[in-house]
């Protein structure tokens, strides 16, 4: 059996048991969709299918200190909210992971990296193809919407507003 048939086969696996018996700390993100992120990773690189940059991070690129209809502590607390949705939690939730969590994200990662490996100068594939460029348009999004959370909560602890529209104290 050669090289490729038996990292395609070992990637296979790992896909099969991150979906079958792997526990997702994400509620709103199901096994299935997890499976989904390993097994599409190849066609990111190709920029065949690409990571889309959420709706309310889009907006608040261009300008991630606006303190445009943001009033009351309840503004605050409402956008805050907002972007916990699409974010995850903030750093001041700490929950730790459980032992299935972490074998899940483990796997996840493995699994990528198999699947990944099997395009040949994967770097230069994903600048060619555009997807580097999207992956970089997507993580500034995701930094923006980082920023802004956190810029939002400092304003929350000035005016005195209680968590979640100020850090968790």
């Amino acid at each position: 059996m050669n090289t490729f048939c038996k990292t395609t086969g070992l990637a296979a696996a790992l896909l099969l048991a991150t979906s079958a018996s792997a526990q997702t700390a994400d509620p709103d993100k199901s096994d299935t969709e997890t499976a989904k992120d390993v097994a599409t990773q190849p066609a990111e690189d190709l920029n065949l299918e690409e990571k889309e940059i959420p709706k309310e991070l889009q907006e608040i690129v261009e300008q991630p200190y606006s303190l445009e209809n943001i009033r009351t502590c309840r503004d605050i607390r409402s956008a805050v909210r907002k972007l916990d949705k699409v974010l995850g939690d903030d750093l001041d939730v700490v929950e730790e992971d459980s032992k299935a969590d972490k074998r899940r994200k483990t796997a996840s990662s493995i699994g990528k990296s198999l699947l990944g490996g099997l395009i040949p100068f994967r770097g230069i594939v994903r600048e060619i193809t555009g997807a580097a460029a999207q992956q970089r348009r997507y993580d500034q999004a995701v930094y923006a919407g980082v920023v802004r959370r956190s810029f939002l909560k400092g304003i929350g602890k000035e005016r005195g507003c209680k968590f979640p529209a100020a850090p968790k104290q």
